[in-house]
Order: C-alpha cells, then sequence, then structure tokens
C-alpha cells in the first residue's frame, strides 16, 4: 500500500526519509570512514539512517573519500568546511544540516562502539528521554585501552570539574558519543559554542537541567587508524569553556581563551621584565622589549589554539605575526605609559608592570580580531 503523504508530494512510496542522522565530524580521516560506513551499515540494519560526514577540508582526502561512497550510497552526506575548525562546530552544523526526529553524534575514528546505536535509538523511542548518552563512567562502562593512563586521569579531573562548577549531573559529561531529539538540540543551538571539543558538556550546561538524560554503559576501543587530534593545548580550551558556562555565557569562549593566554603572556612579560632590569636597562626600554616578547608568545598561543579555526602557518603566520605586532602597537604605547607613570619605586616594578599590560590587553583583543585573524 502507498504512502499517501508519499503521493502528496509527488514523491514514490519508498522514499522515506531518515529518522536517525548520525554525524561524524572529521579531520584526516580518510582511512577510517569507509569502514565506519559498513560498520553503521551493520549495525543499523531495520533502521532508517543517514551519515552526514563534515569534514573540516582535511588535507588527506576525507572529503574526497566520502563523497565517493555518497555516490553510491544515497544515505551518506558530506559538508566540506573551508575556513572553519574544530569538532564542536562542525557537530553543530551536522546536526542543523539533519531533518531527522533522533541525531546521533560520533567519533570517526572507530574509538565509538557503533553497535549502541539501536540501544541508544530504542531508549529514546520508548523512554521519557530527550538525551541518551553512551557512558565509560557507569556501570559496565569503561575507557578500555581508548585512552592512555595520563589522558583518562585527565578526563576524571575534567569530569569533576564539569559536575562541581556547573552542576552537572552527567556520571560521563566528557564523551563525545550520544543522541538526542534533533528539536532538543536545534532549540539549543544559538547558545553552544563552535569552539572547542565538549560538544555534549555545552549542549547539557546550556539546557539548565531542562533535558531528560540516560546514560548506557559502553566501552571505549583503542583508534586503529590515524592519530588523535587532541594536544595539550585543548586543556586551555576545555577551561575557557567552563569558565565561560560558569559565567553564563556573558562573554565568548574565545575571548576567554584570549584572556587565558594573555594570562600566560602576562607571566612572560613579569619574567622578561624583571630579567632585563637585572642587566640595568632602562625601565621603559626593558618594558617595551618584554612587551615584545609577551606579544611574541602571546601570538603564537593563540594561533594555536583561541584562532586555531583561522589558524595561520607559513609565511601567512609570519605575515600575521607582523600584524600583531603592528595592531597591537598601540597597546604598547598604553602600556608603557601608564607602566612608566606608575614606576615611582623600583620595588614596585611588578605592580608598574602589571598595570601597562592590562592596559594594553584592552586594544590587543579587538584589533587582532579584526586584522591578524579575520575571516576570510
Amino acid at each position: 500500500m502507498e504512502d499517501s503523504k508519499a503521493k502528496d508530494v509527488g514523491m514514490p512510496a519508498t522514499a522515506q526519509s531518515a529518522e536517525l542522522s548520525v554525524i561524524l565530524p572529521s579531520f584526516n580521516e580518510a582511512a577510517n570512514i569507509p569502514i565506519l560506513v559498513g560498520l553503521l551499515d551493520t549495525a543499523l540494519k531495520g533502521v532508517r539512517w543517514e551519515a552526514i560526514v563534515v569534514d573540516d577540508n582535511s588535507p588527506d582526502g576525507t572529503t574526497k573519500v566520502a563523497r565517493d561512497i555518497a555516490a553510491r550510497d544515497a544515505r551518506v552526506r558530506v559538508i566540506r568546511r573551508i575556513g572553519r575548525r574544530g569538532l564542536s562546530g562542525a557537530c553543530i552544523e551536522g546536526i542543523l544540516a539533519s531533518s531527522a526526529p533522533f541525531v546521533a553524534v560520533m567519533d570517526a575514528d572507530l574509538q565509538h562502539d557503533e553497535t549502541m546505536l539501536p540501544k541508544m535509538l530504542d531508549a529514546l523511542k520508548k523512554d521519557d528521554t530527550d538525551l541518551v548518552v553512551a557512558s565509560r563512567k557507569v556501570d559496565g562502562g569503561t575507557v578500555g585501552e581508548g585512552l592512555s593512563s595520563i589522558r583518562a586521569w585527565g578526563s576524571n579531573i575534567a569530569n569533576g570539574l564539569a559536575q562541581k562548577l556547573l552542576n552537572v549531573t552527567l556520571k560521563d559529561p566528557m564523551s563525545g558519543f550520544f543522541m538526542v531529539r534533533r528539536e532538543k538540540a536545534e532549540a539549543l543551538a544559538p547558545q553552544l559554542s563552535p569552539q572547542g571539543f565538549k560538544i555534549l558538556l555545552d549542549l547539557v550546561s546550556s539546557a539548565n537541567g531542562a533535558l531528560k538524560i540516560k546514560e548506557l554503559p559502553f566501552t571505549f576501543r583503542e583508534r586503529q587508524h590515524g592519530e588523535s587530534k587532541l594536544d595539550t593545548l585543548v586543556t586551555l580550551d576545555y577551561f575557557g569553556l567552563l569558565l565561560a558556562k560558569y559565567f553564563g555565557d556573558v562573554v565568548s569562549v574565545r575571548f576567554l581563551m584570549f584572556g587565558l593566554v594573555g594570562a600566560s603572556g602576562l607571566v612572560v612579560h613579569l619574567v622578561a621584565l624583571r630579567l632585563f632590569l637585572l642587566g640595568d636597562m632602562e625601565f621603559n626600554l626593558a618594558q617595551t622589549a618584554a612587551s615584545f616578547v609577551a606579544m611574541t608568545s602571546n601570538f603564537f598561543l593563540n594561533n594555536q589554539l583561541t584562532y586555531r579555526d583561522r589558524r595561520l602557518s607559513g609565511v601567512q603566520a609570519v605575515i600575521g605575526l607582523f600584524t600583531f605586532y603592528a595592531v597591537c602597537s598601540v597597546g604598547v604605547l598604553a602600556n608603557v605609559g601608564v607602566a612608566n607613570l606608575m614606576y615611582a619605586d623600583p620595588a614596585y616594578w611588578w605592580f608598574a608592570g602589571t598595570a601597562g599590560a592590562v592596559m594594553g590587553a584592552v586594544w590587543n583583543y579587538a584589533a587582532s580580531a579584526a586584522l591578524t585573524w579575520r575571516k576570510n
């Protein structure tokens, strides 16, 4: 018997939309995508599903590999992002590109167990639940061989901070494997940060307890191909997200990242200033030199972390560094001027240096965002 709704829009009865979209954020996952699509095909028998590969313009050809599959399998779709980077942003774009009532987010590196998907979908359909999380922290769940001892230790600390600072009741808020009702995620999308890696934590904290959540145990598998995209600077990114959510999203995560980098630059500035003063350098000259040492440090940290989605490399990085010097020159003038006014007693060198650095920082964020790491 034909589907009457399909007849109304002139479509064949067999053309049914997906009930589940699996969002696969990717970067350099060309070897994993074909394997994962095959695993999804096996795991989701009897489910109308689609996979949305959101690729951050991977240099290894992930987009082409995914599109070759999509040319043969209509259940696979591809979004290629240019000039944008970050797992959270990719997940948000993938969710917003879906029209299915349920969306799942999972890594494309094969560390998430695809056989969990039917169980998660069943829980959303049968239970009064908005969000199902594949958890490593509930009874029966484990990190398995997927995390090193150091990363597992760090994950535990991050979980504890999220639970205490944001009153998140999830046992595993750091999980990157979950399924949610699409309309719930879409309603929260304007509040989510496109930066960072912890989309689940952002989603749950932005909901302020409005989501009905269920956690199912799963084992985190070992990566089979490629390398982890996480680096040590992700720690700062995570703290930025925590702070942004703790203060109610009054300021952006990017601004907080810039501030955290600036705080490290203040330490660099004071150390350099002290060394220059111990070398009998005149204070104004020492303050100016210390400012440029701190700016250099700030540029490279911001390029790696704050503006990782607009990261400059090669010749562009060199040009960006000098542009950063140029746009911060007004801040340096304010820095040196204020510090010089306050430098009356050598014993208070640290106070004068700090006051000057703070004044300079006020200008630096807006100027560098508009000129150094401007959007193309």
